[in-house]
């Protein structure tokens, strides 16, 4: 295993574990410390309830966060609106023909139930998170 991914997993299991952070929040912490953007705390405020809209099983956080930081990281670079647009699609377009859906209920194991333990999808979460960093390095490669 790669020290990005040894990294990652690390802190999945901390941010999941011990701070008790959702998906959205985890994949932006984990993405600007792997790619050295310093994140303004309202960015992690924004995010504190986009894990499936709330646990409602809307759009998946992990796909929140990650459109969120290609944003972030795209603005950094100085890309254009529509460029970061274009890579919010395509990004999306990719997760789901990897993953199978954008929606939380359905990339969650075992959905939403009452007696559902925490952080199911921390296996997910960490193929999610090196899944949008391996496309931003493609997609950033050349600049």
């Amino acid at each position: 295993m790669n020290s990005i991914q040894v990294l990652i997993n690390q802190r999945v299991s901390e941010y999941y574990w011990l701070h008790d952070f959702n998906c959205a929040v985890t994949t932006l912490l984990i993405l600007s410390e792997i790619m050295n953007l310093e994140l303004n705390p309202q960015v992690l405020d924004a995010a504190v309830g986009m894990h499936g809209a709330g646990k409602y099983g809307a759009q998946c956080g992990l796909v929140e966060g990650s459109l969120m930081f290609i944003g972030l990281d795209g603005k950094r670079k100085g890309n254009s609106t529509a460029s970061i647009v274009k890579d919010c699609c395509s990004f999306a377009s990719q997760f789901e023909k990897q993953f199978g859906s954008l929606l939380c209920r359905e990339l969650r194991p075992e959905g939403f139930k009452q007696d559902n333990p925490p952080h199911l999808c921390e296996k997910l979460t960490q193929r999610a998170i090196r899944f949008i960093f391996d496309f931003l390095s493609k997609t950033f490669q050349g600049d």
